[in-house]
C-alpha cells in the first residue's frame, strides 16, 4: 500500500488537499453528501480541482474492531485504465489524513 494523497479536515467536514501518482496531481475536495438517498449512498463526494469535477466517493466505515473510523473511497474517470480504490485514514497528527492506495 502507498500513501497517494495527503488531507486535512475542515470545520464544516470537508477533507481538502492533493493526490500524486505517476499519472495523477491534483487539488481534491471531499464533500459531505447531507442527507443519505439510501444506506448505500457515499458519506463524501469528491471534487477535483478549482473547476469541481466529481470524480469519486467516499463511505464512513469502521476498522474490525470498531475502535477507528475511515474512509473506503473510489475514484474513477474516464481516462483511468481502472477505479482507484483507497482508504482515507487518520494520521498520528490531528486533523491530517492520508489517502493509503490498495488494489
Amino acid at each position: 500500500m502507498a500513501t497517494i494523497g495527503t488531507f486535512t479536515r475542515n470545520q464544516d467536514g470537508t477533507f481538502q488537499g492533493s493526490i500524486r501518482t505517476l499519472t495523477l496531481n491534483t487539488k481534491v475536495r471531499f464533500v459531505p453528501t447531507g442527507v443519505a438517498e439510501s444506506d448505500k449512498a457515499p458519506d463524501l463526494r469528491a471534487y477535483a480541482g478549482n473547476n469541481g469535477i466529481e470524480f469519486g466517493a467516499a463511505w464512513t466505515k469502521r476498522t474490525k474492531d470498531g475502535a477507528r473510523v475511515y474512509h473506503s473511497v473510489k475514484l474513477d474517470d474516464p481516462s483511468f485504465p481502472n477505479p482507484i480504490y483507497a482508504s482515507l485514514v487518520e494520521t498520528a497528527d490531528a486533523n491530517t489524513f492520508s489517502l493509503v492506495w490498495s488494489r
